[in-house]
């Protein structure tokens, strides 16, 4: 392995240790509520390794619980995880120089923490597979050794919401999106977003307001921004 190489997963490992300390918990509690709710030990790691979002995982063991409906479970999930299409969006434009085969997996991997994570990587400087993937893959083997804990010994977690870990990752999140200040255009995207997102909780309800408050910040960066290029500007080829 080459200097370089070792350079970035120590660069990636540094910026995921923070995350692993707010996020195995989650993984607990969710491994913890998945044998409550019946499910096997194989069942339990299988959602995690395959479905592979928090939110979405404790949401569906909610539905399933009160005994909703298969479809309401997946239109739950999918409207959760709809985000995700944003993400793959934004961070496919750095992925030029992964194959086919490695932009599946990156894809896969492109949960919360890893969208903040590589957008901020791309903004100083390119996103190296290297990179990409030593946070990623860490961070996926985390959760999932997360929920054999919390599957295991899930008693031993009564409530992390006691040590304030649910406000880490908004705090985190937050702390990314403030890295990006500096765009064009980034206040009146981010608040037409919060505002739409606010709206859309107050009436509609979640989960709805995470995508359309998302879908709403990327319809106003389209539309902003053909009106803040010069005139006589002309397109790139």
């Amino acid at each position: 392995m080459t200097e370089s190489a070792r350079s970035e997963i120590r660069a990636a490992l540094r910026q995921l240790l923070p995350i692993l300390f707010a996020a195995l918990p989650f993984g607990m509690v969710y491994g913890a509520i998945a044998i409550g709710a019946g499910l096997t030990l194989w069942q339990t790691l299988g959602f995690s390794a395959t479905v592979y979002a928090g939110a979405s995982q404790l949401a569906a063991l909610q539905l399933i619980g009160i005994g909703a409906p298969v479809w309401s479970v997946l239109l739950a999930v999918v409207a959760l995880n709809f985000r995700h299409v944003l993400y793959s969006a934004s961070v496919g434009r750095h992925l030029t120089r992964f194959s086919a085969p490695q932009k599946a997996a990156a894809f896969f991997l492109l949960v919360d923490p890893m969208f903040g994570a590589a957008e901020a990587r791309a903004s100083g400087q390119k996103l190296t597979k290297t990179f990409y993937f030593a946070y990623g893959l860490v961070l996926y083997f985390g959760w999932l050794a997360a929920t054999l804990v919390g599957a295991l010994f899930g008693a031993l977690i009564e409530d992390p919401l006691a040590y304030g870990l649910d406000f880490i990752l908004p705090v985190y999140f937050l702390t990314l999106l403030m890295t990006f200040r500096a765009r064009s255009q980034f206040y009146p995207v981010a608040l037409a977003s919060a505002a739409t997102s606010i709206l859309v909780y107050l009436t509609i309800g979640p989960p709805w307001h995470v995508t359309i408050g998302g879908v709403a910040g990327v319809f106003l960066a389209a539309v902003a921004r053909p009106a803040a290029r010069p005139t006589g500007e002309g397109v790139d080829a």
